[in-house]
């Protein structure tokens, strides 16, 4: 008998019923956030994901699912959805039709990492990006959609905490106390 795939997982008439449930509350954030889908295809040019994730991540060595294909190219399966979105995003000339583009998705995502509790090989996502402005309050904006998903999905008592390494030049001075504190510690520890 042919099975599933080790790694991925069929969604049985049982359960759809929570992933509409899910997909529910999504769309009505989505929709009061005025943010608007998008999709993308569920494969990409592999130099997409090693330029934009970065060559040297775990992600782009070892558990993306790439192919060539008969045409010679170099094909991976979306490992995640920011760098197709910011193609998406770039190669439509999104930003010259609106200043400020807010876009969401829900996408199966695939990672050929080893199958474990709760991890599958291929599983779906949900993301927002808002590309088009510095504003932090976006940033405010996108904590509070997830605050606001996960409230309407029944949690209680949920905390959100919000910490932040700073512009750069507060980076650099944490970075030199850090520096001093180990310098300390190495000099008690090992008498120097």
């Amino acid at each position: 008998m042919i099975k599933a795939i080790t790694g991925t997982k069929d969604i049985l008439p049982g359960e759809i019923q929570y992933w509409n449930h899910l997909s529910n509350i999504v769309l009505s954030q989505m929709n009061y956030f005025n943010y608007k889908e998008i999709r993308t295809p569920i494969f990409e040019h592999t130099d997409l994901f090693a330029r934009g994730i970065g060559d040297s991540t775990d992600i782009v060595s070892k558990e993306m699912y790439s192919f060539t294909d008969r045409s010679e190219n170099n094909i991976t399966l979306k490992p995640e959805m920011t760098a197709s979105v910011v193609r998406a995003f770039i190669e439509h000339s999104l930003g010259k039709q609106s200043g400020l583009n807010k876009l969401f998705y829900i996408s199966p995502m695939f990672r050929q990492e080893r199958p474990q509790a709760g991890r599958l090989r291929q599983f779906h996502q949900f993301g927002i990006e808002a590309l088009g402005s510095h504003n932090p309050s976006l940033d405010a904006e996108v904590i509070q959609v997830a605050f606001l998903i996960l409230e309407n999905l029944g949690l209680k008592n949920i905390e959100v905490n919000i910490n932040s390494l700073g512009v750069p030049v507060e980076r650099e001075k944490f970075a030199e106390a850090f520096r001093e504190f180990i310098s300390s510690k190495k000099k008690s520890t090992f008498g120097r």
